[in-house]
């Protein structure tokens, strides 16, 4: 089989619950931590489908990486291979694919609801979350969509909250956070949440009910990471 290239940009902004669910269904992948100056491959080679990760930078910062990692996107788009963006990751893929990635009129941050976008083409397999759902949030910029993507979920303050083009997934919410994670970012950004708003939670907030918030999430990360698998032939 092949294996999943995931692309990590801080530590602690890893793979988490994903990885879980790739050690259940026993698919092999492979982790690029950028952070640690690993090299970004220029082709895809053997890979089965692409991860990539959060991380506090914009696309938009002139990193030698960020541009490998936006032309392999493009690569990896022009031979239809899958591909999973979570945040900073979903705003790499946006970008490759031509659309904008700017500032969001206000950052979320913490445990906030989005609504579901309802299609005959989506409702497959969306219809068994509820219209509106709790996942954790961690951003400050948004992304427009590719040409031909279709929105799947939105929030109040964020319009572009997922979306699916063929085999690809691109979550600006992170569903993917265990309760570890969560804790580690509350500890790595303070200054993120120095001063909470209505959109934007204190560490009080967030560690509420963390445990049980979190075994909700990975009952709806599932759902998602279900069907991307699925688009991808891996399970």
């Amino acid at each position: 089989m092949q294996s999943v290239w995931i692309f990590r940009h801080i530590e602690c902004e890893g793979p988490g619950f994903l990885q879980q669910i790739l050690d259940r269904y026993q698919i092999p992948y492979r982790l690029f931590a950028v952070d640690k100056q690993c090299r970004i491959p220029a082709e895809t080679e053997d890979a089965g489908a692409l991860v990539f990760m959060g991380g506090p930078m914009s696309v938009n910062d002139n990193e030698p990486w960020i541009k490998q990692e936006l032309d392999l996107i493009q690569c990896a788009h022009q031979q239809h291979l899958p591909m999973l963006g979570h945040c900073l990751g979903a705003q790499l893929i946006s970008k490759a694919l031509g659309a904008k990635v700017y500032p969001n009129h206000r950052k979320e941050i913490g445990w906030l609801p989005v609504q579901r976008i309802d299609s005959s083409e989506n409702n497959q397999w969306l219809e068994i979350l509820e219209p509106d759902f709790e996942v954790f949030h961690w951003h400050g910029e948004t992304f427009d969509l590719p040409a031909g993507a279709m929105r799947i979920l939105k929030s109040a303050d964020c319009l572009n909250q997922a979306y699916v083009l063929g085999p690809i997934l691109a979550l600006q919410c992170h569903i993917e956070v265990t309760s570890e994670i969560v804790k580690q970012w509350i500890d790595c950004y303070p200054d993120e949440i120095s001063l909470p708003s209505v959109t934007v939670q204190n560490a009080e907030q967030m560690l509420d009910d963390v445990e049980i918030r979190c075994q909700r999430l990975h009952g709806i990360a599932e759902v998602f990471y279900r069907y991307w698998l699925n688009k991808a032939g891996l399970i």
